[in-house]
């Protein structure tokens, strides 16, 4: 008998390897799951099989890098500009409840303050953005006065993590008379993975909200949670076909009545609609989405290799990105749930935790999902539509004169002369919420601003001992 080639003996003994590791995995999930107190045990058990899945993609290869070559900016086909859908007659209210009446909105609302330096105990959906109102009040208002406008029944949904799950539901009970019905869920959480064992780094299921071995596995995990919630088959059940997902603290992602009537009257065959706009300097890190092997596909700043990322932030090359506004098919959903078919690329993170252990977590984006739907394509929309308040000197923005407030609609001011908003950049001692606002008591007219820099003047003599040479400079920060 010829001798088995090394090459071919090598891919023998890695497959058994694997084979081993999946093995082990599933022993110490088993486990996991077996430590699980009663009541939970079979939400839980869903939730590994879940991660399950997930880890086996990986272990698998499918987070393997794209081939850059055959990345395709969207043709005509995929990309379809806002100004050419049709405009829906504010006049016709009977028609419009028809639309609002299949009408799901769904607001991702698992995010911390940590970004404007809050810490744990305060969720993104309750810092104040405007006047007295939070981002959740802000979003309330907005669905209840479209209920209330066409006499039609719009509910909210909140995919929550165990970080805000229990402040949310405390801000919620002012809103017992609101004339909205608000459905809340929680998304997965996963075990963190140890890199020298590659198995998960907790052995049990207690504790999980203060445990740092557990993480939610990115919003990409929205599918499978909304289903095994039941909220998915409790809104079908009530007649709704279609949902609208976005960021809570994007506070330009307000219902689009032509996008909705676009979806509506085409019979849901665009199961899938993600909304992108022109990128600026400010969005070079953003996903994008690209044509890849004839489908369309979200590529994530995480995904792409180190020598292609100047390319990736090229704005010539990428001329849009996601603004992670989407709609989609609720029956469709559903059916690629309950196959198994609904595929996202795994997003691996490197993470070291307090106690010095390098950890791995496995993620995915819920715009990923968008390879799967039949009919699927972009809306290129206007700016307004992405709004995000993700530091403060976003939230001076849209505190400032720059926006009105009116229904829970947050809009430019017709008295700005410009389209593009300013371009704001405050230093270090700015970025917590506390000391923003200790500096900036009063918010400035920024009604004609362009650009605004502002540092500490104390740090700026020390580190400039010689003035550099400016002749060729276009722009300094």
């Amino acid at each position: 008998m010829a001798p088995t080639p090394a090459k071919d003996r090598d891919r023998t003994i890695s497959m058994a390897a694997e084979e081993e590791i999946m093995s082990v995995l599933k022993e110490r999930l088993k486990e996991i799951s077996n430590k699980t107190p009663v009541d939970k045990q079979e939400n839980v058990k869903k939730e590994l099989d879940n991660f399950y899945r997930l880890y086996g993609k990986w272990r698998g290869g499918i987070t393997d890098e794209l081939i850059w070559d055959k990345i395709r900016p969207l043709p005509e086909s995929m990309l379809q500009g806002y100004s050419s859908l049709r405009k829906v007659d504010e006049d016709d209210h009977e028609g419009i409840s028809r639309l609002l009446n299949k009408l799901v909105v769904l607001k991702l609302n698992g995010g911390l303050g940590t970004g404007m330096g809050l810490g744990s105990a305060c969720p993104k959906s309750l810092i104040r953005v405007r006047e007295e109102s939070t981002f959740l009040d802000i979003t309330m208002a907005q669905i209840e006065n479209l209920n209330e406008k066409y006499g039609v029944s719009v509910p909210l949904v909140l995919m929550n993590s165990l970080n805000t799950d229990s402040e949310t539901g405390n801000a919620l009970k002012k809103y017992k008379g609101a004339n909205v019905e608000v459905l809340t869920y929680l998304q997965s959480y996963y075990p963190r993975i140890e890199r020298e064992t590659l198995l998960p780094y907790v052995k049990d299921y207690q504790n999980i909200d203060s445990n740092e071995g557990w993480y939610p596995p990115g919003h990409g995990d929205l599918y499978e949670s909304l289903y095994n919630s039941g909220v998915l088959d409790k809104l079908i059940e009530k007649g709704k076909e279609i949902i609208f997902i976005s960021n809570i603290d994007n506070l330009g992602a307000t219902v689009d009545l032509n996008i909705l009537s676009h979806i509506v009257k085409s019979g849901c065959q665009s199961q899938f609609i993600a909304e992108v706009t022109n990128k600026t300097r400010a969005d070079v890190k953003g996903g994008t989405l690209i044509e890849y092997n004839g489908c369309v596909k979200l590529l994530e700043y995480a995904q792409v290799p180190k020598e292609k990322v100047d390319d990736f932030k090229c704005v010539k090359k990428f001329k849009i990105f996601n603004t992670n506004n989407l709609w989609i098919s609720l029956k469709a959903i559903k059916e690629r749930v309950v196959t198994g078919t609904l595929e996202r690329d795994v997003i691996v993170n490197h993470k070291a935790l307090d106690d010095g252990r390098n950890v791995i977590q496995l993620e995915t984006a819920v715009g990923a999902a968008i390879k799967n739907f039949s009919g699927a394509f972009a809306i290129n929309v206007p700016r307004s539509r992405f709004l995000p308040v993700k530091h403060t000197s976003d939230l001076l923005l849209v505190m400032s004169n720059l926006y009105n407030l009116e229904d829970g609609v947050i809009a430019m001011s017709p008295d700005r002369q410009f389209p593009s908003t300013p371009l704001i950049k405050l230093g270090p001692d700015f970025k917590r919420i506390q000391s923003f606002l200790k500096r900036f008591q009063t918010i400035p007219d920024l009604l004609e601003l362009d650009h605004l820099t502002v540092i500490n003047y104390n740090n700026l003599t020390p580190r400039f001992q010689t003035i550099p040479d400016l002749l060729e400079l276009d722009h300094l920060t």
